[in-house]
C-alpha cells in the first residue's frame, strides 16, 4: 500500500510537470527524461504491491488491481500528452530549419551577384587606367609635333623676311634696269640674285610640305583622341559623381528648321496667341507665363522660354526635385506643377498645340557637373484615343540618342500601364509617367536622385539619360520643348 501511494504520487508529479513544461522544445526533453526515470520506480512499485497482495487476503487484492489501472491510465494519459509536445517540437525545428536554409540560400546568391558586379567594375577600371595612359601618351606626341611645328614656322618667317629683303632689292634694280642698259656684272648678279630667289622659293615649298604632313599628322592623332574618348563614352562609370557629360558644349548656331508641306498656325492679334512661337512673333520678347488658346482648344497658361531668336512652349521642367513626378494617368494628362519652377504641362494641352500643325521636339539636360547638352526631334503626338502615342525623328544633337526613332511608343503611368512588358510594370517599378518603350530606358520623369544615393536600384529609378549602347547619364535638370516648323523664326 505504501508503494502503491508512492506511485501514485510520482505520477501526479510527472502529469503536473508535463503539463508545466509543455512551453518550448527544450523543455519537453525534459520531460521525456522525467518520465524515463520516473516509470521504472512506478512499474517497480505497482510489482511489490502486486506481490504483497498476492499474499494477502481477496478483497484487498481487488481494490489493489483497480488502483493498478488508475495509475496506468495516469500515466497513459501523461505518455499521450508528452508524445503531442514533442510532435509539435519537431513541426517548430522544421519549420525553423527551412527559414534558416531559405536565408543562406539567398545570402549565397546575393554574395554570387555582388562578386560578379565587382568583377565587372574592375574590368572597367583597368579599361579605363589603359585608356588614359594612351591619351596621356598622345597628348605627348601631340606637344612635341606642336614644338617642332612652331620651330618650323619661326623659321619659315625668317626666311620669309630676308627674302622680302631681296625683293627689295631686286625691284630697286629693276627700276633702274628700265632707265639704263644694265652692265654684264648686273646681268649676272640678277642671274644670280634669281637662282637665289628659286633656291629660297624651293625651300619654302619644303617647308610647306613638311607643315602639311605636320598637319595631317595632327590630324590623324586629334581622330585617334576622338576615337578613344567614343570609347571612354561607351563605358559606364560605377559612381554617380562620375555620370557626367564628358565635356562642355555650348549651345548649337540658330540654324532654320526644315518645313515641311503643312499649314501654318494662323493667329490674329485680336485673342489669345494659338502657341508661344506666334505669341513672341507679334509682341512679347520676353521669358515668363502667358496665356494661350489652340485652335479649337480652351485657353490655358503655358510657360515660354525665349531661345534662338524666337520662343519656345516649355512642357517639362525639372530642376531641383521639389516636384514628386510620381503621379496618375489623370494628373499626367491634365498637368501638374508651377509653371514658374517645376512642372508637367499635361498631355492633353500638348496634343491641343500639336494638332494644329508639325512641330519640333527639343530636349535640354545637364549632368551633376553643369555640362549640358541637347537632342531635337521631329515628332508626332497622338490623342488620348490612342494613349498619346509618340513617334520621332531625330534631327540633331549634342549627345547619343536614348529613343527609339520610327517607333509608336504608347504613355503610361503606374495605375495604367498599356503595355505590360514581360508582366513587368514599368511606370510602377521605375516611378513616373513616360513613353516606355523596354524598361531600364531613359525616363526624364523618374525619381530625382542625388549624387549622394549610391545605390543601383535608386540610380535606375532616377532621372537619367541612357542611350541604348551607352552608358547612364544621371541628371540634375531637364527641360522638354516645341516649336512649330513651319514658321521661320530662327532666320
Amino acid at each position: 500500500t505504501q508503494n502503491s501511494h508512492t506511485a501514485k504520487t510520482i505520477s501526479r508529479k510527472s502529469l503536473c510537470i508535463l503539463n508545466n513544461q509543455r512551453v518550448s522544445g527544450a523543455e519537453n526533453m525534459k520531460i521525456v527524461l522525467v518520465f524515463l526515470c520516473v516509470a521504472p520506480l512506478a512499474l517497480s512499485a505497482r510489482a511489490e504491491k502486486d506481490s504483497s497482495s498476492f499474499d494477502s487476503a481477496a478483497p484487498p487484492e481487488t481494490k489493489s488491481r483497480f488502483a493498478m489501472l488508475d495509475d496506468v491510465r495516469i500515466l497513459a494519459n501523461g505518455l499521450l500528452q508528452l508524445g503531442h509536445g514533442l510532435k509539435d517540437f519537431v513541426h517548430k525545428t522544421k519549420g525553423q530549419m527551412n527559414d534558416i536554409f531559405q536565408k543562406l540560400y539567398i545570402f549565397d546568391r546575393s554574395f554570387y551577384e555582388l562578386s560578379l558586379q565587382t568583377s565587372e567594375i574592375k574590368e572597367e577600371e583597368e579599361q579605363l587606367r589603359q585608356t588614359t595612359a594612351r591619351l596621356q601618351i598622345n597628348n605627348e606626341e601631340i606637344k612635341n609635333l606642336s614644338q617642332e611645328m612652331n620651330s618650323k614656322i619661326e623659321d619659315l618667317i625668317q626666311n620669309k623676311i630676308q627674302l622680302q629683303e631681296k625683293v627689295w632689292g631686286l625691284e630697286d634694280k629693276v627700276t633702274k634696269l628700265a632707265v639704263i642698259q644694265p652692265s654684264t656684272q648686273e646681268t649676272e648678279e640678277i642671274s644670280s640674285l634669281k637662282a637665289f630667289v628659286e633656291q629660297q622659293d624651293n625651300h619654302i615649298k619644303q617647308l610647306l610640305k613638311i607643315v602639311e604632313n605636320q598637319h595631317v599628322q595632327l590630324d590623324r592623332q586629334h581622330n585617334q583622341i576622338m576615337e578613344l574618348e567614343d570609347k571612354l563614352n561607351h563605358i559606364e562609370l560605377q559612381d554617380l559623381t562620375e555620370n557626367s557629360f564628358t565635356g562642355e558644349q555650348t549651345e548649337p548656331e540658330a540654324t532654320p528648321f526644315p518645313v515641311r508641306n503643312a499649314p501654318a498656325v494662323t493667329y490674329t492679334s485680336d485673342g489669345p496667341a494659338p502657341d508661344c512661337t506666334a505669341l513672341f512673333n507679334s509682341s512679347i520678347q520676353s521669358s515668363g507665363v502667358y496665356t494661350i488658346k489652340p485652335n479649337g482648344s480652351e485657353a490655358f497658361d503655358v510657360y515660354c522660354e525665349r531661345k534662338f531668336g524666337s520662343s519656345w512652349t516649355v512642357i517639362q521642367n525639372r530642376v531641383d526635385g521639389s516636384l514628386d513626378f510620381n503621379q496618375t494617368w489623370d494628373a499626367y494628362t491634365n498637368g501638374f506643377g508651377d509653371l514658374n519652377e517645376e512642372f508637367w504641362l499635361g498631355l492633353n494641352k500638348t496634343y491641343s498645340i500639336t494638332k494644329q500643325g508639325d512641330y519640333i521636339l527639343r530636349i535640354e539636360l545637364q549632368d551633376w557637373k553643369d555640362n549640358k547638352r541637347y537632342i531635337e526631334y521631329a515628332f508626332s503626338l497622338g490623342g488620348p484615343e490612342t494613349d498619346y502615342t509618340l513617334q520621332l525623328s531625330r534631327i540633331s544633337g549634342s549627345i547619343p540618342n536614348a529613343l527609339p526613332e520610327q517607333t509608336e511608343l504608347r504613355f503610361s503611368t503606374a495605375d495604367r500601364d498599356v503595355d505590360l512588358i514581360n508582366d513587368f510594370n514599368c511606370p510602377e517599378n521605375y516611378l513616373g509617367g513616360w513613353w516606355h518603350s523596354e524598361c531600364e530606358e531613359t525616363n526624364l520623369n523618374g525619381k530625382y536622385v542625388a549624387p549622394r544615393s549610391r545605390g543601383r536600384l535608386d540610380r535606375r529609378k532616377g532621372l537619367y539619360w541612357k542611350p541604348k549602347k551607352g552608358r547612364y547619364y544621371l541628371l540634375k535638370s531637364t527641360k522638354i520643348m516645341i516649336h512649330p516648323t513651319d514658321l521661320k523664326s530662327f532666320d
